[in-house]
């Protein structure tokens, strides 16, 4: 990684990995299974949690809550082990391909997405258990 200040040309076409952080030091990380692409997590990561998981193969996120680095699955032991991670066009986020050894959220559903909202026109939106 590098701080280089990049013309947009560089940033989009270059070959470079110049990550551009917020200005809370963060940019968005969307986990998806590497098998069937399925959406597992979308997170934080500051520049200690992405050297991490490049360094580890295993993802880091930066609990903004918490105001700390954590591994996922530390606790659970449902790392996701990284198999690829892709940059988007202006690199202020991320998508990593990755192996869940179990659950990935916290509720125990493999995804963090196990809920989708019902669209019922004229009425409330609400929520329904998708199969997980």
């Amino acid at each position: 990684m590098t701080e280089t200040c990049l013309t947009t040309e560089e940033r989009e076409r270059g070959t470079v990995f110049a990550p551009k952080f917020d200005s809370a030091g963060l940019l968005t990380a969307v986990v998806v299974d590497g098998s069937t692409a399925e959406v597992l997590v979308v997170a934080h990561m500051n520049a200690e949690a992405l050297e991490h998981t490049l360094a580890t193969g295993k993802v880091h996120f930066w609990s903004r809550s918490r105001g700390a680095l954590w591994m996922k699955g530390e606790t659970s032991g449902n790392i996701l082990n990284v198999e690829e991670v892709l940059v988007d066009c202006d690199q202020d986020a991320l998508v990593i391909r990755a192996r869940p050894a179990g659950p990935t959220c916290h509720t125990g559903a493999r995804s963090c997405f196990y809920r989708q909202i019902e669209l019922r026109k004229g009425e409330d939106a609400r929520l329904v258990l998708r199969d997980t």
